[in-house]
């Protein structure tokens, strides 16, 4: 009996093993415990030392046993019944018993030798998996592996990593081009495309070079197989997906599928033996690709326990991908959904800038019921909107959408704020009884430099004056949409030129770690020290003034989704605004060509006064022939010049094709002809007909 003590270690599949080779890649491999041979001289050398320093063991060699194994594969004696728990026994020193091999592990005569010689063995490479508990906890390590991935590539990348060198020394992953989605059914042939390839790095042998560990190298291994491969109908390769089950590459099937699968040049990667197994991997509904599982041909050949090995991991990686591929289908719909509830595009509405930023609340979160909305009035006036629907999930998006319509309606109809958040009330309550949101709707006149706010539960805007002051406003808290019965309020307070108004839902400014109150007064003191960064004459710019909002967020502020809207306030000077009242008589066209001419003088713009005239009188006749109240006239001179005539009947004209006999007609006409641009606004009170015209 040897005089050195041999205990059986736990095998680890996720770290390396104590006392393996320093240099074996990526996690332990399965091997079984080495054993210390004491050499001549007492050295204590273990057996592969020893052959080394060209010395012999001590000791003359063990015998296989009766089955062909050797001491590597025999397990204490109170062990050998696989039904009776291995009993306790206290090891003595020098004690050493042979371990006869588990049943059911199939016996190769010559694996001893390999092992005895060092033959077919690179230095640090691992010995396969020679029993069944080695099986069972490498299915379970590399199937928690394979489980972390979220995505289609994390889950192939963990096949990979998971079964090289553990299981194979390369390993080939084919997957469909395109991948079918839950259902549905693809039209045309089924194409499998090479997702990714893994294999044994280059490793230092004992004298410090390299061994190639694999024929051919590793450049050439994705280089030799086919990219692309089309399963054809009753061809070999769509026989052995259909059968589902792995199969070792000498099999008859295998043999004429592997060549279709990896091309012409791709059958020279394929050791001879059982060293290749082909695996159909199989989602919920279908065949979704195939993985190819290679060995060296001087490592030990695949057994046939080693086809239920690769069916676990076929099976495994393929529902984590059929279950990456709904979840990235679900992401890209509800990316969409968000991307197509909130403005793809901010307008551009004369005096006033905007800005704006919106934040998930994480990624597994991409939608929410955050939103935010910037509408043009008649009387370039815009409407400021900010809301927050209860939770941040697909049916908050689906609800936001819904009142972000019935805003727009609303504001296109010209209602005061505290009645679009009323009839916002009552929307939310016919969508259901627990639709609850706040929002806080604005209203801004660059002409009269005010603005209207409205709020309904919502945090209150932060105003930053132009000489740096941030001042939170004092506005109605109100109840949130969808209370009912509940009357809302509306303010007007100044909004002088160069200020800035900030509108944010509640994910800005309360999190766990802080409540509402602390989070806006955290956001006036960044707002006011951002802008002593420009001084006190000079505004922070619109886009760097949200970036630098949004660094306001810690690690644990991150609750809620972000919705942020900024707005700077240019307004439009009293001198670059005319407006007049006008009878609805038929004097009324000749006298409003008369005043824009006048007015056209006045700011030194005579060279589009001929274009005003024409069409100023021809809005005007439109007017009188159906207006019973005064008409209103203004223009408004700014990057361009705007005229707008108001009157008291709310049909809106249309644009038609006059006919040859019609006396009348052609006013719109020539107006969306020689116009820069033109609409009409139905109002409370009445409509207003506009259009635009580029200053020369």
């Amino acid at each position: 009996m040897d005089s050195t003590r041999v205990t059986e270690q736990p095998t680890s599949f996720e770290r390396p093993q104590a006392g393996a080779s320093p240099v074996d890649p990526r996690g332990a491999l399965l091997r079984t415990p080495g054993q210390q041979r004491s050499t001549p001289g007492g050295s204590g050398l273990p057996e592969a030392q020893a052959r080394g320093t060209g010395e012999t063991p001590a000791g003359p060699p063990v015998p296989p046993g009766p089955d062909g194994t050797g001491p590597e594969h025999s397990q204490p004696a109170a062990a050998e019944q696989l039904d009776a728990p291995p009993a306790r026994v206290k090891p003595s020193v020098g004690d050493h018993r042979p371990r006869p091999a588990p049943e059911g592990i199939p016996a190769q005569p010559g694996l001893e030798q390999e092992r005895r010689s060092g033959q077919g063995l690179p230095p640090g490479r691992p010995t396969p998996m020679r029993r069944d508990g080695d099986r069972l906890r490498f299915v379970g390590a590399a199937t928690r592996r394979i489980a972390r991935g979220i995505d289609l590539d994390e889950i192939v990348m963990g096949l990979c990593r998971a079964t090289v060198p553990t299981f194979s020394d390369a390993i080939l992953v084919y997957l469909r081009d395109p991948l079918p989605v839950g259902d549905e059914r693809p039209a045309g042939p089924v194409v499998l495309r090479l997702r990714r390839t893994d294999r044994i790095p280059e490793e230092r042998d004992t004298d410090g070079g390299f061994l190639p560990v694999f024929q051919p190298e590793p450049s050439e291994l994705s280089a030799l197989t086919a990219e692309l491969c089309e399963v054809r109908p009753g061809g070999a390769l769509n026989e052995v997906l259909r059968g589902v089950r792995p199969v070792f590459a000498d099999a008859p099937a295998a043999r004429a599928a592997l060549p279709e699968l990896l091309g012409e040049e791709g059958e020279s990667i394929i050791p001879g033996g059982q060293r290749a197994i082909l695996a159909p991997l199989r989602g919920r509904r279908r065949v979704i690709g195939a993985a190819v599982f290679l060995r060296r041909p001087e490592r030990i050949a695949f057994e046939a326990d080693d086809l239920l090995v690769a069916a676990q991991l076929a099976t495994h990686s393929a529902l984590g991908i059929d279950k990456a591929v709904l979840y990235g289908r679900e992401a890209y719909i509800a990316d969409e959904l968000q991307r197509t509830m909130l403005p793809e595009t901010l307008p551009q509405p004369t005096g006033v800038r905007l800005a704006s930023r919106y934040l998930p609340a994480a990624e597994t979160a991409r939608v929410g019921g955050d939103w935010y909305d910037a509408i043009p009035l008649p009387g370039s006036r815009v409407a400021l909107v900010v809301g927050d629907v209860m939770g941040h999930s697909m049916t908050s998006a689906a609800i936001m959408g819904q009142l972000r319509t019935t805003a727009q309606t609303l504001a296109g109809l010209d209602l005061p704020p505290q009645e679009v958040l009323h009839h916002l009330d009552e929307q939310a309550q016919r969508l259901g009884t627990d639709r609850m949101a706040t929002c806080l709707y604005a209203v801004y006149d660059p002409v009269s430099h005010r603005i209207t706010i409205a709020n309904a539960g919502h945090p209150p805007p932060v105003l930053l004056h132009l000489g740096g002051r941030a001042e939170v406003l004092r506005v109605p808290a109100g109840a949130p949409i969808g209370v009912g019965g509940v009357d809302f309020e509306a303010v007007e307070l100044d909004a002088p030129a160069g200020a800035t108004l900030l509108l944010y839902t509640d994910g800005l400014v309360e999190s766990r770690l802080r409540d509402v109150w602390t989070g806006i007064e955290q956001l006036r003191e960044k707002l006011a020290a951002t802008a002593q960064l420009t001084g006190p004459d000079h505004p922070p710019p619109l886009e760097a003034l949200c970036d630098e909002v949004l660094d306001m967020l810690g690690p644990g502020d991150r609750d809620d989704d972000i919705a942020l809207l900024a707005a700077r306030f240019d307004g439009i000077a009293p001198s670059d605004v005319a407006y007049w009242f006008l009878e609805p008589e038929d004097a009324a066209p000749g006298r409003a060509r008369r005043l824009a001419r006048r007015a056209l003088a006045r700011w030194g713009m005579e060279e589009l006064t001929d274009s005003v005239e024409l069409l100023v009188s021809e809005v005007v006749t439109n007017a009188v022939r159906y207006a019973s109240r005064p008409i209103t006239l203004r223009l408004l001179r700014t990057d361009v010049l705007r005229c707008e005539v108001g009157d008291d009947v709310p049909q809106l004209p249309r644009l038609r094709q006059a006919r040859a006999t019609d006396e009348g007609g052609r006013g719109l006409y020539l107006v969306n002809r020689m116009a820069r641009r033109w609409g009409a606004t139905r109002l409370s009170t009445g409509k207003v007909v506009w259009f635009e015209l580029n200053r020369i």
